[in-house]
Parts: structure tokens; C-alpha cells; sequence
């Protein structure tokens, strides 16, 4: 089999199973791809393919998400620091010690936890809608906040966005005209079977509440940016209305150096921009490996 073609694959991490795609030759530098609420790996499958050639690719399922394990609530506990542990598990099981981190979404607070805690592992960081500051923040969090606050109250809210019409405006919001064609519609329908299993709700409702310590998290998220300076490439759909454009622009505190690209795109800009998005990563690596020290090497 060529390298460059994708491997689906499981590892048992803590007892409950994994799914990752991998692609590239190992030896060649390593990108982590961390998805969002309510994708998958399969989010980047394209990018995968475009990439394959001279990077080495791992994109997993979190837990309870795509083809990865889904134990009820009673039997994990659904936080995104256990979320991360099981991605840590991965990390180590697959020897992984020196790599970029492409986040979004909810891949945003895992990613960036596994980063600030061992800087010394990360060549550089991609944000693709991967929040890190209180300016992302649009209406759409606001029935969130409030369930984070009173549950029982909100819950009701909070479960309309499980729903097929708005899995589908997940993608198609803020998409040019001309673009809309490029969204696979298998893409959102995947996601919605995700959503439609037995008792996944319970689930994605103890995401949800949790989210608010991710908040909790961005000072010392920010503090890293400060002070180790990951190289840093933005491609951000302009149109979000889940993570909104102020919320790139605001790495610009933090990162006078970073690659900012505000795409004519919404929320999962790699369905209708993949091309540009691939474009701007093959062009921004090389320099970003480049300029990383060598000497910051795992312990």
C-alpha cells in the first residue's frame, strides 16, 4: 500500500477504542487533526489526501464521536480534560513526539491543553475555527452559557441543536453561493447518525454543560502563546456564526508573527475552501519546521 494512502485504524486507550485515520510516511513531520462538535475524522479526509505526500497525518475520533468508543455518561466521564487524557493515550501509544496540532471546534481546548502542558512537543499550531479568547463567542453560545448556569431550565434550548436542520446550517451558514456544491452531503448527514445513537445525547449534553471550563483554561492558553510563540497560521471561515472572525483576530495579541487568512467561508470552511486551506498549509509548514528549534525535543 502506498504511504500516502489513508489507514483506518483503532488503538485501545484506558480500555476504550480509538479510531484514527493515518496517512503519510511516519518519518516525515506529523500533523494532529482534532475535530469538532458534531464531525469527526472524517471532517478531514480531503485534507488528508492533499497532504499525504510529504506529512505525516493522524486525525482520531474523540471519544462518544464518530467510530471511536461511545461508553454512556455513567461509565465516562464526558469533560474535555478526559477527552484530552484519551488524545494524550494516543499521542503516546502511536510514539508520537514532535508535531503540529490543526484544531477546531471542540478540537480547539483539547489541542491547546496538550500543547501548553509540554510546549517543547508542538512545531506549530492551525486554527481552523479552534477558539482560544472570549471575542469567538457569538449568539450561537448563548442558550450554552445558560444551560452551563441552570440546566435543567435550558436543556430543552441546548437540544435544538442536535437536530438535522441545524446539523445542516452548521455547514451551510455563511457559504457563498458558488460554493455551496462543494459541501459532500454525506459530510452532514454522518454527523447527524452521530448525534441520532441511543443515548448519544446524554452525552453531548455533559459536553456542552462542560464547556465552560474550557474558558477557565484560556488565560493559561494565552500565557503559552505569549511565551513560547508556536508558529501560528489562522485559516478561519469570516462568515462563523459558532466561532466567530473576532475570535481570530484576537490571536493577533498574542502572535505578532502569526499567518491570519480570513476565508469567504462559515464554520467548516474545509468543505467549500479545502484547496486554499491545503495551499496555505503547504506553504506555511516548511517555514514554520524550519524555524522551530531542534533542541526542543521530548523529554
Amino acid at each position: 500500500m502506498s504511504a500516502f494512502a489513508t489507514r483506518y485504524q483503532t488503538a485501545t486507550i484506558e480500555g476504550l477504542e480509538v479510531f484514527y485515520r493515518e496517512a503519510g510516511d511516519p518519518s516525515n513531520p506529523t500533523l494532529l487533526l482534532l475535530h469538532g462538535f458534531p464531525s469527526s475524522s472524517h471532517m478531514f479526509r480531503n485534507l488528508i489526501n492533499s497532504l499525504a505526500d510529504h506529512y505525516h497525518l493522524v486525525a482520531p475520533d474523540h471519544i462518544g464521536f464518530g467510530r471511536s468508543s461511545m461508553p454512556t455518561t455513567t461509565e465516562f466521564t464526558y469533560s474535555f480534560d478526559r477527552l484530552t487524557d484519551i488524545t494524550e493515550g494516543l499521542i503516546t501509544h502511536l510514539g508520537l513526539d514532535r508535531f503540529a496540532i490543526y484544531i477546531h471546534d471542540y478540537g480547539a481546548p483539547i489541542g491547546l491543553r496538550i500543547a501548553s502542558r509540554r510546549p517543547e512537543r508542538i512545531t506549530a499550531l492551525i486554527t481552523q475555527s479552534g477558539n482560544a479568547y472570549m471575542e469567538g463567542f457569538t449568539p450561537f453560545w448563548d442558550i450554552l452559557f445558560a444551560h452551563a448556569k441552570d440546566r435543567a431550565a435550558n436543556e430543552e434550548g441546548v437540544r435544538e441543536k442536535f437536530t438535522p436542520e441545524t446539523t445542516y446550517w452548521q455547514y451551510t451558514h455563511g457559504v457563498p453561493a458558488d460554493r455551496l456544491d462543494r459541501i459532500a452531503p454525506d459530510a452532514w448527514a454522518l454527523d447527524q447518525l452521530g448525534l441520532d445513537r441511543k443515548d448519544n445525547d446524554a452525552i453531548q449534553l455533559q459536553l456542552f454543560w462542560d464547556y465552560q471550563f474550557n474558558l477557565d483554561g484560556y488565560p493559561a492558553f494565552q500565557e503559552y502563546f505569549r511565551t513560547h510563540q508556536p508558529p501560528l497560521l489562522v485559516t478561519w471561515g469570516k462568515n462563523d456564526e459558532i466561532f466567530g472572525a473576532p475570535g481570530a483576530e484576537a490571536f493577533r495579541r498574542d502572535f505578532p508573527n502569526g499567518e491570519f487568512h480570513l476565508l469567504d467561508a462559515g464554520h467548516f470552511a474545509l468543505e467549500t475552501h479545502g484547496e486554499e486551506i491545503s495551499g496555505y498549509i503547504r506553504d506555511f509548514l516548511p517555514r514554520a519546521l524550519a524555524n522551530t528549534p531542534v533542541a526542543a525535543t521530548a523529554n
